[in-house]
């Protein structure tokens, strides 16, 4: 007797082809239950809360920090000057005191010295400050540091295109123009 295999008709046997066996298929292979692993749907909602309670939370800390570093900003750009403002103060002290000295003296040189020192002090407090003046005579004319407020003749053909004459001194604060120069220039 000749040993041949017994085969159930009812269930579908897979062939050798290449082709994907379907979901009911492979269910009545595997005996009705299937690869995939269903979650029940509380399990899906309780974590859809989280995750939504999560975000809300990120979001609520988000504005905070962006009000926080608003506010803060303002309160920067409000005392940005401060330091300015208490180094200039002792120079503010000595105009004060020259201008009751100029009532009461006689002397104009001794004035014109005080107010000369005072000068000095002012412009070196600047200086520290970063504040630079330019030097525009006799420069080629640069548009990106000069204002040019009228055309002259130049008196000499190697002033053409130079600044003959400065009418308002221009600064640089940290090699950033704050203020052109308004200039003269030689045509």
């Amino acid at each position: 007797m000749e040993n041949k295999d017994i085969v159930d008709e009812s269930v579908p046997q897979p062939d050798n082809s290449t082709e994907p066996i379907t979901t009911e298929e492979a269910e009545v292979i595997n005996g009705g239950v299937t690869d995939e692993v269903t979650e029940p749907a509380e399990a899906i909602g309780s974590e859809l809360a989280v995750m939504k309670d999560k975000y809300l939370r990120l979001y609520a800390d988000f504005e905070n920090f962006r009000r926080r570093t608003a506010k803060e900003k303002l309160e920067l750009i409000s005392t940005a000057s401060e330091g300015l403002m208490v180094t200039l103060l002792p120079v503010v002290d000595d105009f004060e005191r020259a201008m009751q000295a100029l009532d009461s003296t006689t002397d104009v040189a001794a004035a014109k010295e005080g107010i000369n020192l005072i000068y000095s002090k002012l412009t070196k407090v600047l200086e520290n400050k970063g504040l630079k003046p330019m030097t525009s005579k006799g420069e080629p004319f640069n548009a990106d540091l000069h204002e040019s407020v009228t055309q002259f003749p130049a008196p000499t053909e190697d002033l053409k295109g130079k600044v003959i004459d400065e009418i308002e001194k221009g600064y640089l604060l940290n090699d950033k123009v704050i203020r052109y120069a308004k200039v003269i220039v030689g045509a």
